[in-house]
């Protein structure tokens, strides 16, 4: 075996050979890819997968990475035969939520471009003659679904790469280390021997928090036994011998699947408790009666889905079972896959969590973030900094993954909250906003109210639109009546969830402009909204920079993407040390008080001047309020007078009670995330993973004016100036035309019957009485008065262009 490679691979699994393969077609050579078990039916995941491919999923991403997956399935084959069959897949409903929600994934694969149709009962049995048609509502139908052979992909791809003189693989290959030196990875060391390298990527599926602990790095993911079973042969196939003609089956309402084995069928189900295993307790491929990654098939976790099996199914009933697994497949606290570099170890790369349905897509976005660091989606969704410290303990990883398998088919409604692992991290105001009522929703581990009981007696002055079904959920009218009180009067928003990162020394400002579109000003007290960039020229970061000193910034970003922004900026920090970042999140809490009463409440409890000649927009100032120093930057978020003001957590609470006290008079108002989120839409202030992200630039963004491309080099210029020349689309701001309507986010927009794009950000404009929506649409479409069509559960509503950003 080599004792020296550019790149070692962990896992001979799909991820891995397809990692492999994508960069031996972007020039790489000298890989090294080793397994712990013989190739290619290596004895993880990939080897007992029964392959079905379902491409349609509410993320973008995760549809597009299922999408090209399937391009590159369709065009591999071994000596054994094809890797895919495109035999389309169905998905029925049992109930009328089911139903509905069948409608909303014809909506996302109208905007995510694939090609799908409703079906009516009878059409479904047509095309699954087992199907009791009686027993479903109608059913979801994508002809480009399929079977993956998932060992022959792997192989396939593996022998292309090794074909093209670029990799080679070594089963029967033990990592018992990976040696870090300076916090950079240095060698693999095997029990073949140490293989010298600098780069190494963890495929290694449910094994992979193993490898993570080399390095120090969690990899969030738990292998949970799922059942699979296949029968005896079915009557109504007899005589068949084709691999695979019906089309795959889910049965989501049940938490189960099917899929055709010739003359006979596989059955696989989630309808049960999850099984947790720690990868220290799988068994090695000597010991494994089996694979390492089965168990024995538990028969007490499968008569309730047999049961539910020969009901949609009849004749299956007269069956035996053979074939029977309990196989590991690997979850994750949000089920993403993990995917990127570690913050730990420069070199040590990860693709986890990643199931045959995306692996094509993911080997070929590593192998882009290897080359050139610039993967051709966004992958925010997946990557592997979005986790924060309270969520890479152990308790937290298995109960959310425990969680994530229970809810694996279940209809998720976009605000749904998570029942367990509440109560991590509070702000000091906490003990108020519970006295006032708080309703809280979870954002990165934070407990964030998104409206106030107290409230409910606003509802007496403010006339709220009543919402009925989906758009319902997980509301209150109280959160319009908040909107309309800060828009108004006064109101305190809890903002301590916002990251604060401290950028301090001799190079901080050098390296702020590098890294940064817009011009930072080097003047204390000056506060700059910019983008940082990829080298592409599409949208890493969205943040405000405040000048405190020569060479000290405040950095103030999303509580969300925070732990994404700072593993950004590390990664481009200058080696000679002239740079520091701190992380004071938790050193500050942050109260939002905005409206257009905000100015008389702070000019009651502090010194400083705070009207706008004084203290105008885009300034920072140090003051006191009362005894207690703070920072307030005239910021807002909401598109009201008022201020971002940021205190010591210990002097939290004392904060909150004077300007409560003081606010009292001007009838002030704590206001919750609902609110947050509508104000900010009405007044076309952008979020960073929704409206923004890396597939976007600042020019078709509507944000070039925090652009200056005069300035300076900065990551991403040289692209951005080159996509400026050529605007395919623009960011355009619509209303619904019907003023009671109310859409939620990735709904398809339509002009006719064709697809002009997808809804990225929505909510109720209260003080508009219109629903906004922030669409992307093709250039020729932005213009004021254009109407297009929005894709609601099958229904459509007229919607106006008002501006183009």
């Amino acid at each position: 075996m080599e004792n020296k490679a550019k790149l070692v691979i962990i896992g001979a699994g799909i991820v891995g050979c397809s990692t492999a393969y994508h960069l031996a077609k972007l020039g790489w050579r000298d890989i090294v890819v080793v397994d712990r078990g013989p190739l290619f039916a290596t004895g993880g995941s990939t080897s007992h997968a029964p392959g079905l491919v379902f491409q349609t999923n509410s993320s973008k991403t995760m549809t597009k990475l299922a999408k090209y997956t399937v391009e590159l399935y369709s065009q591999l084959h071994t000596d054994e035969g094809t890797a895919f069959y495109d035999v389309g897949s169905i998905e029925v409903a049992y109930t009328a939520d089911r139903w509905q929600e069948l409608k909303r994934k014809l909506g996302w694969a109208k905007s995510w471009g694939i090609e799908a149709a409703i079906l009516t009962p009878a059409q479904a049995k047509e095309k699954i003659p087992l199907i009791d048609e009686t027993k479903i509502l109608g059913a979801y139908y994508v002809p480009s679904d399929g079977i993956a052979k998932a060992v022959r992909a792997a192989e396939a791809l593996a022998n292309l790469a090794i074909e093209a003189n670029a990799a080679k693989f070594y089963g029967d290959t033990r990592v018992l280390d990976i040696e870090v030196e300076a916090g950079q990875v240095k060698a693999v060391v095997t029990d073949r021997g140490k293989i010298t390298t600098d780069r190494v990527v963890v495929c290694a599926g449910i094994w992979g928090p193993l490898i993570g602990e080399m390095v120090g790095e969690t990899i969030p993911l738990v292998p949970v036994q799922h059942q699979y079973v296949k029968t005896s042969p079915v009557s109504e196939l007899a005589g068949e011998t084709r691999e695979v003609v019906h089309p795959i089956l889910r049965h989501q309402d049940k938490s189960m699947y099917f899929r055709q084995h010739g003359d006979c069928y596989g059955i696989g189900s989630y309808q049960h408790e999850p099984l947790l295993v720690d990868p220290k307790d799988i068994l090695s491929n000597k010991k494994a009666p089996v694979m390492p990654s089965v168990k024995e098939f538990t028969e007490e976790h499968f008569q309730q889905a047999w049961r539910s099996t020969v009901e949609l199914l009849p004749s299956l009933a007269g069956t035996e079972l053979p074939y029977k697994i309990n196989g590991m497949m690997s979850f994750t606290p949000d089920g993403f896959p993990v995917i990127g570099e570690s913050a730990f170890a420069r070199g040590f790369w990860v693709a986890e969590a990643v199931w045959v349905t995306h692996g094509g897509g993911v080997g070929k976005m590593v192998a882009e973030l290897l080359t050139t660091g610039i993967p051709s989606l966004d992958i925010h969704e997946c990557d592997i900094n979005r986790f924060t410290q309270v969520a890479k303990s152990r308790e937290y990883i298995w109960a959310s993954a425990a969680q994530q398998y229970r809810e694996v088919y279940d209809i998720i409604h976009p605000l749904a909250q998570q029942n367990h692992s509440r109560q991590l991290r509070l702000s000091p105001f906490h003990p108020r906003l519970q006295e006032l009522g708080a309703v809280f929703f979870t954002s990165a581990n934070w407990e964030r109210p998104q409206w106030f009981e107290a409230n409910t007696n606003l509802l007496e002055k403010y006339s709220i639109p009543q919402r009925q079904g989906w758009s319902a959920q997980n509301w209150s009218p109280i959160q319009g009546a908040e909107h309309l009180a800060t828009r108004e009067g006064v109101a305190l928003y809890d903002l301590t969830p916002f990251t604060k990162l401290e950028v301090t020394g001799e190079g901080a400002l050098a390296y702020l402009q590098y890294l940064c579109a817009n011009r930072i000003s080097s003047t204390a007290g000056k506060v700059t909204y910019t983008s940082m960039l990829d080298a592409n020229g599409g949208i890493m970061c969205d943040l405000t920079i405040t000048c405190l000193g020569r060479e000290r910034f405040w950095v103030v970003t999303g509580g969300s993407v925070g732990e994404h922004d700072l593993a950004w900026m590390k990664s481009h920090l200058p080696k000679d040390n002239s740079v520091c970042i701190a992380d004071v999140s938790a050193s500050y809490c942050c109260l939002g008080l905005w409206g257009p009463l905000a100015p008389k409440v702070l000019g009651a409890v502090t010194d400083a001047a705070c009207d706008d000649e004084s203290f105008p927009f885009f300034t920072a100032q140090q003051i006191y309020i009362d005894a207690i120093p703070a920072l307030a930057v005239r910021v807002s978020y909401v598109g009201e007078p008022g201020w971002e003001i940021y205190a010591p957590t210990e002097s939290g609470l004392k904060l909150w009670d004077l300007l409560w006290q003081v606010g009292r008079q001007h009838g002030i108002i704590a206001a919750g995330g609902g609110a947050f989120e509508t104000l900010r839409l009405e007044k076309g202030y952008l979020l960073w993973g929704a409206d923004i992200h890396t597939e976007y630039d600042p020019y078709e963004a509507g944000l070039g004016f925090a652009v200056k491309p005069n300035k300076g080099e900065f990551i991403g210029r040289e692209m951005l100036l080159q996509r400026q020349q050529y605007p395919s689309r623009k960011l355009c701001y619509l209303t619904l035309n019907d003023p009671k309507a109310v859409v939620m986010g990735k709904e398809p927009i339509l002009a006719g019957e064709k697809i002009l794009g997808y809804v990225a950000s929505a909510g109720y404009g209260y003080s508009l009485g219109r629903c906004v929506l922030y669409v992307y649409l093709p250039i020729g479409y932005e213009q004021p008065g254009t109407t297009v069509e929005v894709e609601y559960f099958g229904d459509r509503y007229s919607a106006t262009v008002t501006e183009s950003n």
